[in-house]
């Protein structure tokens, strides 16, 4: 069977007979199509993964900012895990750096949406912009 027609059969096992032919150096029989698309498409990964994990901790530092009367620890743990997630990715994928304010600007608006549905209010009740910056985003001590 041609590793091509693995693709859509099974892909575990495409992945692991590409990576045995890469490392063999049997390049003429690598699926190279479906290898560029899938290396194309882990980058869009992290960034989508980048963008969830920044909109799940800006979604709980307003919920912190703006209900402090209803603050839990699973609310900090939550920031906390963010963060930590979000520096592992940033170590791991330091070209996901330069683009970190455009990511912070996609994930705000759904972070607002979901803030204001948790709290029972209006998305105009939330700040029009995230009021944080890269710093306080990533600084594992800062609430807001």
């Amino acid at each position: 069977m041609r590793t091509a027609d693995l693709y859509d059969l099974d892909f575990a096992a495409w992945a692991e007979r590409n990576a045995e032919l890469l490392r063999a150096g049997r390049f003429s029989e690598v699926d190279l199509e479906h290898v560029a698309e899938e290396i194309g498409d882990m980058a869009k990964r992290e960034r989508r993964a980048l963008r969830r994990r920044l909109a799940r901790l800006i979604q709980h530092l307003l919920k912190w900012q703006l209900q402090p009367e209803k603050r839990t620890t699973s609310w900090q743990t939550t920031i906390a895990e963010q963060r930590d997630a979000i520096s592992v990715l940033l170590q791991e994928s330091p070209s996901l750096k330069p683009g970190f304010a455009a990511q912070v600007g996609e994930a705000y608006s759904a972070a607002a949406r979901l803030a204001a549905i948790e709290m029972r209010r209006e998305v105009r009740a939330i700040p029009e912009s995230c009021p944080y910056t890269m710093a306080q985003l990533l600084d594992l001590d800062y609430l807001p």
